[in-house]
């Protein structure tokens, strides 16, 4: 991608918490950080990602298929330590070179996700390096606790979003790539509720006693979507054909949305006004 239109996409990127248009609308984008080389200048640019399954992403040194790795790659070969925006968080992040057949399972992955990463290596000589960018520290971002709140709902509104179009065009069968957008989605939804259930709810209930029948509710739903996860991972893991997952990941999507929606009614107000996370 050209430097000035990779400058438009980072703006953009940042001005709307990681949402991009154009030919970007709905993909995994997130902005990487790495230090020059030769510079030592920081140097940035959006690339897609792909979820590993194991609480980190993975990106393709592609450049669209030309004959030379892309800078960035060279950069974390020097330094690999990076910084990582995804709209929602940023962090610094350790990054890995793949090899063997670690590399191959993950580039694999990706073509049956994508087969325009399929098409990059076919125009190409070189092998497309495949990097794991493993989380080591947040960054802190100022933002009231109502306004992170929101992001990281749309985050899963956006998430929920891709994976109920790719489970939708997925054809009888799940491929590995999808089973793991699927399960890291589930993951990452219990973690979010789990730390509301100990952190967020218990200081609201501390702060704003009357809002104790909407916690109760909140955390009732949090115990059915649990259970709906639950499910859901099972069949992920099974050999079940993507009629029922589609079916699951369809319900699950309109409860998600639903629990999101009245959650933002009752509480980002209330979250706003609140300044000390750990009171």
């Amino acid at each position: 991608m050209p430097h000035t239109a990779n400058q438009h996409v980072i703006a953009q990127f940042r001005a709307h918490d990681g949402e991009v248009g154009g030919p970007f609308t709905g993909a995994r984008l997130l902005l990487l950080t790495t230090t020059g080389a030769r510079s030592g200048a920081p140097h940035t640019v959006p690339l897609g990602y792909l979820h590993d399954g194991q609480g980190a992403t993975l990106v393709i040194g592609s450049a669209a298929g030309a004959p030379h790795h892309p800078a960035w790659y060279h950069n974390l070969l020097t330094e690999p330590r990076v910084t990582v925006e995804t709209g929602a968080f940023t962090y610094e992040a350790e990054a890995e070179v793949l090899r063997g057949a670690d590399r191959d399972e993950a580039f694999a992955r990706a073509v049956e996700a994508d087969p325009a990463w399929g098409e990059y290596q076919a125009a190409t000589s070189r092998v497309l390096p495949v990097v794991r960018l493993r989380p080591v520290r947040a960054v802190t971002v100022e933002r009231t606790w109502g306004q992170q709140t929101k992001l990281i709902h749309d985050v899963f509104r956006r998430e929920m979003a891709l994976v109920r179009a790719e489970v939708a065009h997925s054809g009888p069968g799940l491929g590995a790539q999808l089973r793991i957008n699927c399960l890291t989605l589930c993951q990452g939804l219990r973690h979010h509720h789990t730390g509301e259930d100990e952190g967020t709810f218990p200081v609201v209930e501390t702060h704003h006693p009357e809002l104790a029948p909407a916690l109760r509710r909140l955390r009732a739903e949090h115990e059915t979507l649990a259970r709906l996860l639950g499910e859901l991972e099972d069949v992920l893991r099974g050999d079940t054909g993507s009629d029922e997952v589609r079916a699951r990941v369809d319900d699950l999507t309109h409860r998600v949305e639903a629990h999101l929606d009245w959650e933002e009614e009752q509480l980002l107000t209330v979250l706003d006004g609140l300044t000390d996370l750990d009171e």
